[in-house]
């Protein structure tokens, strides 16, 4: 079941620390016509599942009918969550017919301190494409993607029962789930993409997309690539994967030189394809450790809770657990890899001949869908991507 009643919830209240604290949290206020709201949801799925823990015992014949009430797989739903890379100019228009997703923006506009909705709506794109501006704008539209779900077929947020999200992703899957607030977890993703921002500035480092053949060795191409370094008198080169994404297919990160040494050698490693990423750093490797402190301080202030439903972390693609453990990986996911591949394996695990949930991609860009569609073909035949465009917007674009 997912949580997102629970969020309206948390945008106002700008007051506090920076305009931080939103509303009292895990209230489902959010009610429409009376109906019963997705927090009080969740906490009524949470009872089943103890009162059918009780049935197995011996318990009373409800537990019983509750357990035979529970969710088909086929019934059930998860959301991905996108991350930097997917964004572009004009993502959110049409959503502001949505009270909320207006909401959003302006609370967006007091934490940030600039315009968001305007460098959405109309960029530059040279400008949106900044870490600093991209990061936030991408979580901010993904949670307008879910306002837009939300309204259009509700019964998918109410049968949500996992989420997981790309980079940033993350912390829109964490807000939708219940565990953070969202003017909170905004403002950590402002400390956290101009941190970013900053590290990638001090080294030229970048991101390399490889496929590769079967035969790929990349962690080896990675130690010839920094040892070519070395030969240019760089002191402790970087050159690592960064995102695992799909079967034969890597991103590695790291020093310029290193990247263009593998592209020159692509052959010898058995890549087939090798592409330079638009973006400005070498993220998810060491050279992101400057922004590893000033998010840690961040989120030593953020009231967090355990996720409402399975949210999967990107650095060992296991279920966040409890608060300390969300705060512990969010840091740690700046310098490790993004374990994608791994994460889509466990949200999908299932014996054999169980049916698979439907999928939503909540968010600008159509990339993780693509990714599913690499890992698990079965589970993306029940793939649907929600634009952050209106559909007629959609089609023309």
């Amino acid at each position: 079941m997912g949580s997102w009643a629970a969020a309206p919830w948390r945008l106002g209240g700008c007051s506090g620390r920076g305009g931080l604290r939103g509303a009292p949290r895990r209230r489902g206020s959010c009610q429409r016509g009376g109906a019963e709201s997705l927090s009080d949801l969740l906490r009524n799925s949470a009872g089943a599942a103890e009162r059918e823990a009780a049935a197995a015992a011996g318990g009373d014949e409800d537990a019983a009918a509750a357990r035979r009430r529970r969710p088909r797989p086929r019934e059930s739903t998860v959301l991905l969550f996108p991350g930097q890379g997917s964004q572009f100019v004009g993502m959110g228009r049409g959503l502001l017919r949505y009270p909320r997703v207006r909401r959003m923006f302006r609370v967006a506009e007091t934490v940030l301190g600039y315009d968001l909705l305007s460098l959405c709506l109309r960029g530059p794109r040279a400008e949106l494409d900044r870490t600093r501006h991209c990061q936030p704008a991408v979580f901010v539209a993904s949670l307008a993607a879910v306002e837009r779900l939300s309204h259009r077929q509700p019964n998918v947020l109410e049968s949500c029962v996992a989420a997981a999200g790309f980079s940033v992703g993350e912390f829109a899957a964490l807000v939708f789930a219940g565990a953070m607030d969202f003017t909170e977890a905004l403002y950590a993703v402002k400390v956290r993409a101009e941190a970013m921002q900053k590290a990638s500035e001090a080294v030229p480092s970048g991101m390399l997309s490889v496929i590769g053949r079967p035969a790929a060795n990349y962690k080896f191409a990675c130690l010839e690539a920094r040892k070519h370094c070395e030969s240019l008198g760089i002191e402790n080169p970087v050159c690592e994967i960064s995102n695992y994404l799909f079967p034969d297919s890597r991103v590695i990160a790291g020093h310029l030189q290193a990247l263009e040494y593998l592209q020159a050698n692509a052959r010898k490693y058995y890549f087939t394809r090798t592409k330079m990423l638009p973006v400005s750093g070498a993220f998810h490797t060491r050279l992101m450790e400057p922004a590893v402190e000033p998010l840690a301080e961040v989120l030593k202030s953020i009231e967090i809770q355990k996720p409402l439903i399975c949210v999967y972390s990107n650095v060992d693609s296991k279920k966040y657990m409890h608060s300390d453990h969300i705060k512990k990986l969010l840091v740690k996911q700046v310098v490790c890899p993004v374990m994608w591949e791994q994460t889509m394996h466990s949200v999908y695990e299932r014996k054999q001949g169980t049916e698979f949930p439907y999928t939503y991609e909540v968010g600008p860009g159509k990339q993780l869908g693509a990714i599913l569609k690499k890992c698990n073909l079965k589970a993306w035949r029940q793939y649907e991507h929600v634009d952050v465009l209106e559909d007629e917007e959609a089609a023309e674009t």
